[in-house]
């Protein structure tokens, strides 16, 4: 049996699409993803805000995208493909982070998946596989469904190298969780490790192909995925070994995978992919992948959310609240969610940490996107143009947003959609 492979490579503005796709050979990206099946682009948004180090950056999704075309795959069997929650407003994040301006810009097709797309009941797509569900039996006793249109596809996860205040980090695995759990994905939160690896079963299932790119060019550390100290770190990463390529990126950030990230522990112990970075061949810049960026971790200067969402899930609020989280009183802790986040946090914690990383390179590169272009060769960004302040919002705009986005919460959240579904089927 050949040895997991994760491919390292430094980079900059000026050399990052040359690079993305030197990675993506270099992880061996064209033997498992089959040129003549439908690949879905799997978008990260873990902001519908821009905050660095949160979601797919346009220069990922721009490199992909063109490593793929330049290597004979037909931009009509590419689409970016997105999912929502209760809390993060899909459409609002693909503007806002400029993913949407790279998916119109070469023409792909942009799915959502809870819009129109019909979903199959899990046991329909993977049959005897339930049966060795570690968790999500127990968690969904009458069953949940996942996208049909998975069935068969290759798919591409475009996370980022950041913390998790749930999962220690969040990548490559993580990046499942929202496409393929349907409502109710937070009933998984007290057992997220074993539904990570619940999900990779079914991945491994359902897709023709499984890989995953991954930029750290931001990477975050801190309570993630959102109230995180973004660091320009300057590396991309790529594998089909979803489980080798976060065990690597956590190593980057400081940590043990195998003792810090229970889900890599596990996936590697059932044989799901290898999570013993000793085992793991890394290729391309082999010097960067032994670094170790020393991160603090998600727990050690938690915020008040993710204090109480621990306490919670796992703490003394465990019995006398959780409950609640499974009946009509759930959106309370969207509502809690949204406005601590984007009224509280984002406009007064975040802001400083924004304003830092649109200094950066990186920063002016996307403040600028859509104005400044690549070279003629294609390699990458030589201009990335100057600051922008623009992008720093703590006024009157941003708040009525955030209102809004509590309002959405609301009224989108399973619970009240369920009600109304049931209101409308009564009067028929």
């Amino acid at each position: 049996m050949s040895r997991s492979k994760v491919a390292i490579l430094r980079t900059s503005p000026a050399t990052v699409l040359e690079d993305y796709h030197r990675l993506m050979n270099l992880a061996g990206y064209q033997e498992v993803i089959d040129k003549s099946a439908d690949t879905a682009l799997k978008v990260n948004i873990s902001w519908h805000f821009f905050y660095p180090a949160s979601s797919t950056t346009p220069w990922q999704l721009e490199g992909v995208i063109r490593a793929m075309k330049a290597d004979g795959y037909d931009k009509d069997l590419i689409h970016a493909c997105h999912n929502r929650t209760v809390v993060i407003d899909a459409h609002l994040g693909e503007r806002e982070n400029k993913q949407i301006d790279v998916v119109q810009a070469h023409g792909l097709r942009n799915v959502h998946l809870y819009e129109g797309e019909p979903w199959i009941p899990v046991g329909e797509a993977v049959g005897d596989l339930t049966k060795k569900f570690l968790c999500l039996n127990e968690v969904y006793p009458k069953g949940f469904s996942i996208p049909k249109r998975f069935i068969g596809e290759n798919i591409i996860h475009l996370p980022t190298v950041k913390t998790h205040i749930f999962t220690t980090t969040t990548g490559a695995m993580k990046n499942a969780f929202g496409g393929l759990l349907n409502e109710h994905r937070h009933w998984t939160h007290p057992v997220i490790h074993e539904t990570l690896v619940d999900l990779l079963m079914i991945q491994k299932k359902i897709h023709r192909g499984i890989f995953a790119v991954m930029d750290g060019t931001f990477a975050g550390d801190g309570p993630g995925p959102r109230c995180m100290i973004p660091h320009v770190k300057n590396v991309l990463l790529a594998s089909s070994d979803q489980v080798a390529i976060d065990a690597v990126a956590a190593k980057l950030m400081g940590m043990d995978p195998l003792r810090d990230c229970k889900f890599v522990r596990l996936a590697h112990d059932l044989g799901l992919g290898c999570g013993d970075v000793r085992d793991i061949e890394i290729v391309g810049d082999v010097e960067a992948g032994s670094m170790n960026w020393n991160f603090e971790g998600p727990f050690k200067n938690m915020t008040f959310a993710s204090k109480n969402q621990h306490r919670i899930y796992w703490g003394p609020l465990k019995k006398p609240i959780e409950w609640s989280l499974k009946t009509w009183l759930a959106p309370w802790a969207y509502v809690a969610s949204v406005a601590y986040h984007d009224m509280f946090w984002y406009p007064f914690k975040g802001q400083q940490h924004i304003q830092t990383a649109l200094a950066s390179e990186w920063g002016k590169l996307f403040a600028n996107w859509g104005k400044v272009q690549p070279d003629a060769e294609g390699r990458g960004y030589p201009d990335v143009g100057e600051a922008n302040a623009e992008l720093i919002r703590i006024g009157l705009k941003h708040f009525l947003e955030g209102a809004r986005l509590v309002g959405m919460a609301v009224a989108e959240s399973p619970e009240v959609l369920n009600r109304k579904r049931r209101a409308a089927a009564s009067s028929h």
